[in-house]
């Protein structure tokens, strides 16, 4: 009797599971792309794909992930401007200039 229940019990586990993992033809989204993903949809005040996005991966990661991008996009633009991080930084948040 008990191993009927156990065997019920771990079906049932086996579903809740199943939904949450990703399917076999889908990749798991890593977090450069959730923190792509969550900052565009930021820029666009799209709180649909905010909310996936922030799914895809543990707040932590995403954290890392924006921080990242925010870097990265930052030494692009200084680059671009020939001007210092710093200063595009704080041009891009509207502070006076250091």
């Amino acid at each position: 009797m008990w191993g009927r229940v156990r065997k019920s019990t771990g079906r049932l586990l086996g579903a809740f599971r199943a939904e949450t993992q990703p399917r076999r033809d889908e990749r798991p989204h890593n977090l450069f792309e959730a923190a792509a993903a969550y900052v565009s949809a930021c820029a666009e005040n799209d709180q649909e794909r905010i909310d996936e996005a922030a799914g895809w991966v543990s707040p932590e990661a995403l954290s890392f992930g924006v921080n990242e991008l925010a870097c990265r996009a930052v030494i692009a633009l200084a680059r671009e401007r020939g001007e210092s991080p710093r200063t595009v930084a704080r041009a891009l948040l509207g502070l006076p200039a250091a």
